[in-house]
């Protein structure tokens, strides 16, 4: 086995993944020129793959340890290929959210799989680290990275060429990982946990549905409130049957150690932060800077950059200074940037935007790859695979979080501030309109330079412009206090080192042999 093989193999398949997370946000407004989507359908492409893909990750996760580790990776990104495929060959809103959908379910099955399989391939400590390093680089620049891919794509080829380029991509995974991975499950194979299964599914569902859907109702709304009192409830029963059965999928116990919980919670956080800044700076710089899909992706390379070195740089930190110190620090420096960028406006050189980035990026790498490595340093190796799900799941809870809460917060302010600053003059379907968003706030006041009423149009720039940096400093605040906050319990909660050696508190795994794996951990 050579590990630098399987370690790419591995990263390959992560990368395919996270990709895909964001780059389809780039082709928004062409879908709604090509397909007649709404902004109702516009949400549900988007929000298709992360409420599948979160829902189904326990589980998934859970199967993988029982089944085997690699041939659920490349079922998965089978899964994935061909439903990105199929999503190319749609031709109506309905028929790609359901694409979406499987891919989310491909994704489920792939993205465990690849963090397991470096927890059971790298058992050293420092080894770990720095695969668990470029793991979490890889997974952080994709995110960055899929506005770039995306706005390439939709330039050079239309937008259903963002789907049909991830196909090869999976198969060139697939294909890698047949030949470089070595097989990997639990040795002890106990029988599914089919109310684990049934109770996790239902209960992560919910909760990410509840949170995508509560901008749009309201978080005090009883829709609302009652999705995620029934989530409570759901998790409640997860936690007493998984307490009740012989072979739990989750060993829920695994949360007494604070090692485990305090570093699932900073990865919430760290995700929380990134997919609320992705949400924020594409509309600032396309809004304010005038920056098209591709210059928008481009000019976030430097939260890419950082994000890839400090997730590198910050797992070898953590391995000689302790989690602690890098994850805390890591999370003071996002709450430093968020406080700084609230500052923003429209006249900030790229150079001061392009400085706060790489501040984000490095507190973001330093607390999401240390804080991964120390969640997989706490689970024993024979149950990776879930535990490499709990650390999955955080990532999405946290990123769908960051865009529910933070957009809910620039929405609402927004709003009230526009109401307030257009001019008196402006026609009711006019005011209307503003409201939609910040850029049909700009279309207004473009169409009415058009129409010869220069004055009204600067008006109603200037409202828009007032609004949108009102509701982007309170949102931006808003993320610097959960932060903040973040970086207060690492410190208070994250042992500084592990207790002992984490390799001596595992089960060795067989290596496999010259022809074929060890008996122990062959797929079933």
């Amino acid at each position: 086995m050579r590990k630098p093989l399987v370690l790419a193999a591995l990263l390959v398949a992560a990368f395919a993944i996270n990709l895909d997370t964001t780059i389809v946000n780039v082709a928004l407004p062409t879908l709604v020129e090509d397909l007649d989507a709404t902004n109702s359908e516009l949400q549900w492409i988007v929000d298709a793959y992360n409420l599948v893909f979160a829902a189904l990750l326990l589980a998934s996760g859970s199967l993988s340890d029982r089944v085997g580790r690699k041939g659920m990776l490349i079922a998965g990104l089978g899964v994935f290929g061909l439903a990105s495929a199929a999503g190319g060959l749609t031709t109506n809103p309905d028929q790609l959210i359901v694409a979406r959908a499987v891919m989310g379910l491909g994704a489920a099955m792939v993205f465990p799989a690849t963090l397991s399989l470096i927890a059971n391939v790298f058992t050293e400590r420092g080894e770990r680290a720095r695969a668990i390093g470029l793991w979490g680089a890889t997974a952080g620049a994709a995110i960055a990275l899929g506005p770039i891919v995306g706005g390439w794509l939709l330039e050079q080829f239309g937008w259903t060429s963002i789907f049909f380029a991830m196909a090869p991509v999976a198969a060139a995974g697939a294909a890698f990982v047949a030949l470089t991975v070595p097989t990997s499950r639990d040795p002890d194979a106990p029988r599914i946990d089919r109310g684990g299964f049934t109770l996790s599914t239902a209960m992560m569902a919910l909760l990410i549905l509840t949170v995508i859907e509560a901008p749009n109702h309201g978080w005090g709304s009883a829709r609302s409130v009652a999705g995620f009192a029934l989530a409570a409830v759901l998790l409640g029963a997860f936690i007493a049957w998984e307490l009740r059965v012989d072979e739990p999928m989750l060993d829920v116990n695994l949360f007494r150690n604070l090692r485990f919980t305090a570093a699932s919670a900073s990865v919430t956080i760290s995700f929380f932060a990134l997919f609320g800044f992705i949400f924020m700076i594409t509309q600032y710089f396309q809004f304010f800077k005038g920056y098209g899909p591709l210059s928008a992706g481009v000019h976030l390379l430097p939260v890419a950059t950082s994000v890839a070195v400090a997730s590198v740089l910050g797992t070898k930190l953590a391995v000689r200074f302790g989690t602690k110190i890098v994850v805390a620090g890591g999370l003071v420096a996002v709450a430093g940037f968020y406080a700084w960028v609230s500052t923003s406006t429209g006249t900030t050189s790229y150079d001061t935007i392009a400085l706060q980035m790489v501040i984000f990026g490095t507190g973001m790498g330093f607390t999401s790859a240390p804080a991964t490595e120390a969640i997989m340093g706490v689970v024993p190796r024979a149950k990776a695979g879930v535990g490499s799900a709990v650390n999955d799941a955080t990532r999405l809870l946290g990123g769908t979080l960051g865009v529910a809460v933070i957009g809910s917060v620039y929405a609402s302010l927004y709003s009230s501030r526009l109401r307030e600053a257009l001019p008196a003059g402006l026609p009711e379907n006019a005011a209307a309109t503003a409201h939609d968003s910040v850029g049909a706030a700009l279309n207004v006041s473009g169409g009415l330079a058009q129409a010869g009423q220069a004055g009204l149009a600067a008006d109603v720039h200037d409202a828009a412009s007032a609004a949108f940096f009102h509701g982007f400093a309170a949102g931006n605040l808003v993320a610097a206090g959960v932060a903040a906050a973040g970086a207060v319990m690492a410190l208070a909660l994250l042992p500084a080192q592990p207790p002992e050696p984490v390799a001596e508190t595992l089960e060795p795994l067989p290596a496999p042999g010259p022809v074929q794996p060890a008996p122990a951990v062959l797929d079933a």
